[in-house]
């Protein structure tokens, strides 16, 4: 089974292919300042190109759900559903901070991830390894940094941080914790669509497959645009 995976939660979005025997086929990752609207079907006709596919081989479509950038996970899902629909092909879902956390198997410390929700908060989670198996310790939520701190998880105990949310609260991050915070290293700050792929094809083999029709963003909050239609 070959899958292909679009990753839009931040700005270095991303595409992979991978297949159920093989392994990883192919990833690319890409920041730059134009929006993944502008290169995201660009990026993925180069890698089923390269990867000597073409687009009716490819099984199920995976994307990265959310939390993340609004405009980002729009134009990640609409380009699921257009692939999906255009090829008959299914789709699986798959929450980002759940494959944002694959980037570091089997760490023994709580791994929280933070992406910027702007408004000075952060989308938070915190992740942790037991018995080979990702346990949820704190689920998705979009919170303050300084809030988000005095959750009991953060006391007195190692923590790895990851996400571009570090870069915004690292001060803050040291003053809470010292010695305590461990900030992972750049090329791993940032969601994986190979993670994204490999979860993907676990629910796909599954049978977990989502409609395509009313499958929706996980945004946690309400967009600028749904605030001032509703008024609150």
């Amino acid at each position: 089974m070959k899958i292909l995976a679009i990753e839009t939660s931040t700005m270095l979005g991303g595409v992979a292919i991978m297949d159920d025997s093989k392994g990883l086929i192919a990833e690319v990752r890409l920041n730059v300042k134009s929006t993944h609207s502008e290169r995201l079907m660009t990026e993925i006709e180069n890698l089923l190109r390269q990867s000597l596919l073409n687009i009716t081989e490819i099984d199920v479509f995976a994307v990265s759900i959310g939390p993340g950038s609004f405009t980002g996970l729009r134009i990640g899902l609409s380009t699921v559903k257009g692939l999906s629909f255009a090829t008959g092909k299914p789709v699986v879902s798959v929450p980002t901070l759940e494959a944002f956390a694959w980037n570091f198997p089997l760490c023994r410390h709580p791994i929280c991830l933070l992406l910027d929700a702007r408004k000075q908060e952060v989308y938070a989670g915190v992740f942790k390894w037991n018995d080979h198996k990702l346990t949820k310790i704190l689920p998705e939520t979009a919170i303050s940094i300084k809030n988000l701190l005095e959750n009991e998880i953060f006391l007195n105990k190692i923590v790895v941080f990851s996400g571009e949310g570090c870069s915004l609260y690292k001060e803050e991050i040291l003053n809470r914790m010292g010695q305590n915070a461990v900030f992972a290293s750049p090329e791993k700050m940032v969601p994986l669509p190979s993670n994204v792929a490999y979860l993907g094809l676990r629910k796909a083999l599954k049978n977990e497959f989502a409609n395509p029709i009313s499958l929706v963003p996980f945004y946690i909050r309400k967009s600028e645009a749904e605030i001032k239609v509703n008024g609150k």
